[in-house]
């Protein structure tokens, strides 16, 4: 289990960071196209449960098996996107926070924003810079980005694939 717990969470953590690195450096990142990213690289929790279960134990595979399976899974793409996020911020030398503020700024200013409004703005994202410059918030952020999407599909997951007799009881 271990060994699939790994392989399939390097795929899902690479798929996830690869494919949001590109959008990233395409320009075309937003929040539904990062669950639908997730959501598809998750999809290889189904895969490992179901092998697991037809494979390794013979078509019988419990609940909580098949979630610890996931979950698994949904640690190491968890970390593994925390990890390469982070030795992005390194080698971008910590200015995407600034860069993503920066922009939202300019999207609102670009659309009329009063003064007034920016400067509301301005406060309302300066906390979020506060988050980014802490280390340890910033990486507990980052997990929290991916974790729950990984832990819902797990649970989806061992639901469904449950079978606690080759008779398909459930």
């Amino acid at each position: 289990m271990q060994k699939l717990i790994l392989v399939y969470g390097v795929i899902a953590g690479l798929v996830i960071i690869g494919t949001a690195m590109l959008s990233l450096e395409l320009g075309i990142a937003s929040t539904w196209l990062g669950f639908l990213i997730m959501f598809i690289a998750f999809s290889t929790i189904f895969i490992a449960v179901k092998q697991y279960r037809d494979i390794e134990l013979g078509g019988v595979i419990r609940f909580a098996t098949g979630f610890g399976l996931g979950i698994g899974i949904t640690i190491v793409a968890s970390l593994i996107y925390v990890f390469v996020w982070e030795l992005y911020l390194m080698s971008t030398d910590y200015t995407f926070i600034d860069t993503y503020i920066n922009s939202i700024m300019e999207t609102k200013k670009a659309a009329g924003a009063s003064p007034e409004d920016l400067a509301a703005l301005a406060a309302e994202m300066e906390p979020m810079r506060e988050i980014y410059a802490n280390p340890f918030l910033r990486l507990a952020m980052t997990f929290v980005e991916i974790f729950p999407v990984g832990l819902l599909i797990s649970l989806i997951a061992a639901f469904v694939l449950k079978n606690k007799s080759l008779r398909g009881s459930a």
